[in-house]
């Protein structure tokens, strides 16, 4: 029988091992044999200011389910945000410094996956006294690219001393920032058959913000998930009494969207009368609010809430509840 030179051996050995990774026999687990996170893909960062960097990664695959991401500057963890967020804003930073960034998921169980690969950016230098925002970015366009993203591009605004980022807004909400020297960008993460309406505001390295640009309106494709199951499930409200109020106590189930919930807004017989706004970590799945409605009793109101969505926009009503106050005290 031939003898294999030990060469050859090693070389057949690492290439058995090499295509039962490729066909899923290394898939990377951890001691209790849990499926890992991957690594983050698509990890940008860009500065926002002379102080603040805009880190934005994409949303990694619900298999196994992610419930946060780590954002790191070098080996120091600066931020935690929710599994359904993909952006944060990295703030209180040195300006003319370059800072090197690394996102990592970690699963229900809490086990994190392997670090994304690095990417660097740049605070330009700090502007004493400047108290002029740049002008208002113009000639705003763009256009629907399918059913979850749309093309926005803009001419430069100007600055005295530069301008060092653009931030998106849908209405009032921001939600996608771009370099200084970009003047296009694709935003996803949108709803398919949704009417939005983007507008720009250009950043100088002193945090000045410019007027909004003209605004954008652009309606997604029709897709299957249109925007079904947007509003509030599971809706109940009652009263109680206290102190001599009456006080309307909600709770419902948040929606299930591609993103964190941070906002709602109340109506109140047909008005909206409020907005609740979490803050720290939203709540997930069942929340729960009480807010005041007067000392009057044996009177009706008809409440509902909707959500503020992460694409900005606000998505469907819940189902309307009609509550009474109490009944007067007997003399």
């Amino acid at each position: 029988m031939r003898s294999v030179p030990p060469t050859v051996l090693r070389t057949l050995v690492c290439g058995a091992l090499l295509a039962l990774a490729s066909c899923g026999w290394g898939a990377r687990t951890s001691g209790q044999g849990e499926r890992l996170p991957a690594a983050p893909m698509g990890v940008t960062a860009t500065a926002g200011s002379a102080t603040s960097v805009h880190v934005m990664w994409n949303l990694a695959s619900e298999n196994p389910r992610i419930t946060r991401y780590e954002v790191y500057r070098g080996t120091t963890k600066v931020k935690e945000v929710p599994g359904s967020e993909h952006m944060v804003d990295i703030t209180r930073l040195e300006p003319s410094t370059s800072y090197v960034f690394t996102v990592r998921a970690r699963n229900a169980a809490g086990v994190p996956g392997p670090p994304s690969r690095p990417v660097r950016s740049t605070t330009p230098a700090a502007v004493a006294a400047d108290g002029t925002p740049p002008t208002r970015p113009g000639s705003p366009r763009g256009r629907a690219v399918g059913d979850r993203a749309a093309q926005l591009s803009w001419a430069r605004s100007s600055d005295a001393r530069g301008v060092a980022s653009y931030d998106i807004y849908q209405g009032t909400s921001k939600i996608h920032s771009v370099g200084g020297a970009q003047t296009a960008t694709v935003v996803t993460g949108l709803r398919p058959g949704t009417a939005y309406a983007f507008t720009v505001r250009a950043r100088d390295a002193a945090d000045n913000v410019s007027p909004p640009s003209g605004t954008v309106r652009i309606t997604t494709a029709p897709g299957a998930d249109d925007g079904r199951g947007t509003a509030p499930a599971g809706f109940r409200a009652t009263t109680h009494r206290s102190d001599g109020a009456y006080y309307i106590d909600l709770s419902w189930t948040a929606p299930e969207v591609d993103g964190v919930i941070t906002e709602y807004r109340i109506h109140l017989d047909g008005r909206p009368v409020t907005s609740l706004v979490w803050g720290g970590s939203p709540p997930h799945g069942t929340c729960s609010y009480s807010f005041y409605i007067g000392r009057e009793a044996d009177v009706t109101h008809r409440v509902r809430i909707r959500a503020k969505l992460p694409d900005g926009t606000w998505g469907g009503f819940s189902a309307e509840r009609s509550v009474t106050t109490g009944q007067r005290p007997t003399r």
